[in-house]
């Protein structure tokens, strides 16, 4: 029997036994799979960052490692149970409800089967409708990675067009600089991760001391506009002090040095957070 890789991502938090409960029940499957942890600490019902951190985290796994991501405001409700197959066949168990959006626009999703609960659910548990991350994501994410199941086994197949995503937004070049989005807030240190790329951010011919106009707003309303210097790294600038750098996706990132940007100035994430960078023309004296 094949001994695959788990790996869960929740919302949960771990001040109780819910992350616990889930690892018994993968346990249960198959003693001593091997489970690892993306991370528990998504903020309440915050969907977009789930599917956010599944793009940030699945190109370091290997083929056949199964994620079970668990963001799940609406359970008990009608919305779907899904496992889907990557373009680098791996597999994501998830609610159908916006979680894949990141990674079906940047890796791809090669087919979709809809959980059949009739065979994937924790034996015993058809009476409970509040906890399908252990009863349902949990459980058949454990099978699939031991081996028990096979992907065609999960359940009927499904549409990609059928599945909910969110609205992206792709960054521009306009008016002598980039127009972008607050991709997500890189926790716990709270800077800013923009989608907008270093390859685009270089045809600003943008060097390292550099000064760039930058702006964000929401709704219509500027929230920050501020000049800031390109660094490499946060020693570019003094502690306190805010700047421009490429983050470890190789995207433009907003920080200030050892303080949270994101708090500092009530930053949010999502297509209505909008990031502008101009570049600030060089005096020259004679």
């Amino acid at each position: 029997m094949t001994e695959g890789l788990l790996v869960l991502q929740s919302d949960f938090g771990i001040s109780d036994g819910a992350v616990s409960a889930m690892h018994g029940v993968a346990n249960s499957v198959q003693r001593g799979l091997p489970i690892f942890d993306l991370t528990h600490q998504i903020p309440q019902y915050n969907i977009w960052e789930a599917s956010y951190r599944l793009l940030q985290t699945i190109n370091y796994w290997p083929e056949q490692t199964v994620f079970v991501s668990i963001v799940d405001p609406g359970v008990g409700s009608d919305r779907k149970s899904v496992v889907v197959k990557t373009e680098k066949n791996q597999y994501i168990v998830t609610p159908d409800n916006g979680t894949l959006t990141h990674v079906n626009k940047f890796i791809g999703i090669k087919e979709i089967r809809e959980i059949d609960e009739t065979v994937n659910r924790l034996p015993n548990s058809g009476e409970s409708h509040t906890f399908h991350g252990r009863d349902i994501y949990a459980y058949t994410g454990a099978r699939l990675a031991s081996g028990f199941i096979q992907f065609e086994e999960i359940g009927p197949s499904l549409s990609l067009s059928s599945i909910i995503q969110f609205p992206l937004m792709d960054s521009k070049f306009e008016n002598e600089g980039f127009t972008g989005i607050v991709d997500i807030i890189d926790r716990p240190f709270g800077n800013l991760w923009t989608n907008i790329s270093r390859v685009q951010f270089k045809q600003l011919d943008a060097d390292y001391g550099e000064s760039f106009q930058v702006s964000i707003s929401t709704n219509g309303r500027t929230i920050y506009e501020n000049v800031l210097t390109y660094g490499r790294s946060f020693a570019a600038t003094s502690i306190g002090e805010p700047l421009l750098y490429v983050n470890s996706l190789d995207n433009i990132a907003i920080a200030i040095n050892q303080q949270s940007f994101a708090e500092t100035y009530g930053i949010g994430t999502g297509v209505n957070w909008e990031v502008k960078i101009l570049k600030v023309p060089q005096v020259v004296y004679n």
